[in-house]
């Protein structure tokens, strides 16, 4: 069984035992997380889509790491005018292990 779930503004497709690193969510390492924004849930060759989520429907997962993701550089030029400018970003994550999803 999987599902289609929507955390920190982006969409996961899941399945139970999956891990997933998502945008920060509150939490210690080792607590349950229940999201409950499931778009879909589907097994074999039936799907239950929600509109826009399913009623009833969710996911429990484990923290396992709260950290940083690699770190983006944003470099920004004009030709001709000396105008240079370097910035980096580490986005801060969250991995996530799937425990179960109810339907």
């Amino acid at each position: 069984m999987y599902a289609v779930i929507k955390t920190g503004g982006k969409q996961y497709r899941v399945n139970e035992g999956d891990v997933v690193e998502v945008e920060k969510l509150p939490g210690e390492v080792g607590s349950k997380v229940e999201i409950s924004e499931v778009l879909a849930i589907g097994e074999g060759e039936g799907i239950k889509v929600g509109t826009p989520t399913v009623s009833g429907a969710m996911v429990t997962a484990e923290i396992l790491k709260q950290g940083k993701g690699k770190k983006v550089l944003i470099f920004k030029k004009k030709r001709r005018k000396g105008y240079t400018k370097k910035q980096g970003h580490r986005q801060f994550l969250t991995s996530l292990k799937i425990q179960e999803i109810k339907a």
